[in-house]
């Protein structure tokens, strides 16, 4: 008969035991590379979009840029161009809001950290 830590190579465990280690390893540097990123922007998007205000300059996902007029629980009316023209979007296609507050520099010091 062999010795069973002969054909395991010595490690506890047997074969699977550096196969399952190396499973883990991936699964965090997945999350690390991956997952956590994205979360944190999901997050920085969700403030973006709670923050908005009525008066704000905004970019809509399709590129319309405007000025907020009114903010409701799910939709955004927004005024473009030189006709004063009113448009309404849902919250999620805004992409980019230009104007700052004073108190959003509060979030981005908290979550640089």
């Amino acid at each position: 008969m062999t010795d069973p830590t002969a054909v395991s190579g010595g490690l506890p465990g047997g074969p699977m035991g550096g196969t399952v280690i190396y499973l883990v390893l991936m699964v965090v540097i997945f999350y690390f590379l991956l997952i956590r990123p994205q979360k944190k922007r999901e997050k920085q998007t969700r403030m973006m979009l709670n923050d908005m205000r009525p008066g704000d300059e905004v970019i809509t996902i399709g590129g319309v840029m405007g000025n907020i007029v009114n903010i409701k629980e799910d939709r955004v009316v927004i005024e473009t161009g030189a006709n004063r023209t009113k448009l309404t979007f849902e919250k999620s296609a805004i992409k980019t809001v230009l104007t700052v507050h004073e108190d959003e520099d509060e979030y981005e010091i908290e979550e640089e950290e």
